[in-house]
């Protein structure tokens, strides 16, 4: 199945741009996501990058889809009595090189990916995919407001490290407009590009990281680079009426979206109203996430296989739970979560669904000098309770709020999806696919329309019910009645994330133009972001602004 259409979406315009020239040259959704993720690592340096991880899902037409684990493990010196010998004893903490204890995963997901690719066709030259990550980092990237606010934030905590000053502009916070260069990251991906991927856990790249995350005082040492491998995996998946639904496995909380989007399907009949959709997927994720939280951790700690709770009869089950009329109370303690997500089609209909994190805004805030990467601090989701299901130990992996999602509708699209945002992805993921595959709203609408977040993101300890403005006008009444407790925020607000996704068609699939609908993309006008439809010689863009 061959199609001249190739569709790129980014939560920032350079890196959406830099997919869709890749694809455009005949590149395959690998080697474009791979060039787009090295560019939104200098673009948007305070939600992800080199020294964070990532997660993929890949599809073939008319093969089951893939996907990629590539987030880190505790070091080996990582140990409840490490901490407990600096006097730490109650929780990581989120700063700092003690908040540096896991491995970074993003690269070695780069690299294992491109090893598929390459089973495709003829490989574009690592080289060529970073060059112009390269040049961004070398010669500057212009700072948007996403960036300016996230150093505004993290000014107080991270600026008095003497090594993120790259991230600082003259000693102070960066401001929208500004030109911030990254030349130390700028010859670190050049370095990459000349000895391969596998230098950063290997090479020059590994013994520079490690001397400087040792000399912060991190538990991170080389053999922790030397021993890291990102791990091919089988999705979760769940049937529904609409089609097939697929998403990562532990330790990221996947199953929390699917569980969300299949008990909705069981519910979608006594939807009549905007108030009822928002109330029952808002139901939905409470159900979802009390699963969640009783489960997932990593995969040798599982108590089950999450495979198990996706089968029919316990989805039925869940769905008898939900009161369409009355909120289940909700006294939960959210997740937080800073990171990008991307999507990706090829002129042979395959797919990528993408994520990056870093974790919070700039991660630990430890960054190499000598390599220009913000370490993450993905570790601050273990604990130091030894009883706790999520206790720290070398080797294992903190639990991800990341989990990029695809789906392969009955219709005969195919559709990749995400967002950033912690804990509001499921809830993110289940808006735009509610609205678009069950209430038929266009996929840019979807995106774009009000949308709530129950509990936290970006640091906010509250376990309300946010709602954008708009949404609120007009459900805020009927959703406080029912007894949800709503507080209002600003509409078009990133507190919601940065949505987008991918829809191909894949019935009846011909060489005719771009404008035939057969491939639509859309990005989030809360974003910096572009969704990119294009035949090679023409182009429709969506750019936010």
């Amino acid at each position: 199945m061959k199609t001249s259409k190739v569709a790129f979406t980014a939560p920032h315009f350079a890196a959406a741009s830099v997919g869709n020239q890749i694809l455009v040259q005949g590149g395959t959704a690998i080697e474009a996501m791979v060039a787009a993720a090295a560019s939104i690592a200098v673009e948007y340096p305070h939600m992800n990058g080199l020294g964070g991880d990532g997660f993929w899902l890949i599809s073939e037409p008319g093969k089951q889809p893939i996907a990629i684990d590539a987030c880190g493990v505790a070091a080996k010196n990582a140990t409840i009595e490490y901490y407990a010998n600096q006097n730490i004893k109650n929780a990581i903490p989120s700063r700092g090189a003690n908040a540096a204890v896991t491995m970074a995963g993003a690269v070695a997901g780069w690299e294992k990916a491109l090893s598929i690719s390459k089973e495709w066709q003829t490989p574009i030259a690592l080289s060529k995919l970073l060059d112009t990550a390269i040049s961004q980092a070398k010669w500057g990237i212009e700072v948007t407001q996403s960036l300016s606010d996230a150093s505004v934030k993290t000014f107080d905590d991270l600026a008095v490290d003497p090594h993120f000053s790259p991230f600082l502009i003259k000693g102070k916070a960066l401001k929208k407009g500004k030109i911030l260069k990254l030349s130390a990251l700028s010859n670190t991906l050049e370095t990459l590009s000349k000895n391969g991927l596998n230098d950063f856990y290997s090479g020059e790249i590994a013994e520079k990281l490690a001397a400087d995350l040792q000399a912060a005082g991190s538990p991170i040492t080389i053999e922790d680079f030397r021993d890291y491998k990102a791990d091919l995996m089988t999705p979760l998946s769940i049937t529904i009426s609409k089609g097939q639904l697929y998403n990562l496995p532990a330790p990221t909380q996947g199953i929390a979206s699917l569980l969300t989007l299949a008990i909705y399907d069981k519910l979608v009949a006594k939807v009549s109203s905007d108030a009822d959709m928002v109330h029952l997927l808002i139901e939905c994720t409470k159900q979802a996430f009390i699963l969640r939280d009783k489960y997932v951790t990593d995969q040798s700690r599982m108590e089950i296989d999450l495979q198990s709770l996706l089968t029919d009869e316990y989805i039925t089950q869940l769905a008898s739970n939900i009161n369409t009329s009355k909120a289940l109370p909700w006294p939960y303690q959210a997740k937080h979560g800073d990171t990008i997500w991307m999507g990706a089609c090829d002129r042979n209909g395959r797919m990528v669904s993408y994520i990056q994190s870093l974790y919070w805004e700039f991660g630990s805030g430890v960054v190499s000098p000598s390599t220009g990467i913000v370490w993450n601090n993905r570790g601050t989701s273990f604990s130091l309770d030894r009883n706790n299901k999520q206790a720290l130990r070398p080797g294992l992996k903190p639990f991800h709020t990341l989990n990029p999602a695809f789906a392969a509708l009955k219709d005969g699209r195919r559709m990749v999806y995400g967002t950033m945002g912690g804990e509001g992805q499921p809830q993110t993921q289940a808006a735009l696919f509610a609205r678009h595959v069950y209430h038929n709203q266009p996929l840019d609408k979807a995106i774009a329309l009000g949308r709530w977040l129950l509990g936290r993101t970006w640091g906010d300890a509250s376990h309300n019910l946010k709602v954008e403005r708009d949404l609120a006008e007009y459900v805020g009444k009927e959703l406080s009645v029912r007894g949800h407790d709503i507080v209002t925020v600003e509409e078009c607000n990133e507190l919601m994330g940065h949505a987008g996704a991918i829809i191909l068609n894949d019935s009846g699939l011909d060489d005719t133009t771009i404008n035939d609908n057969k491939l639509i993309a859309a990005s989030d006008p809360r974003s910096d972001g572009k969704a990119i439809v294009s035949d090679g010689l023409n182009q429709t863009t969506l750019q936010n602004t």
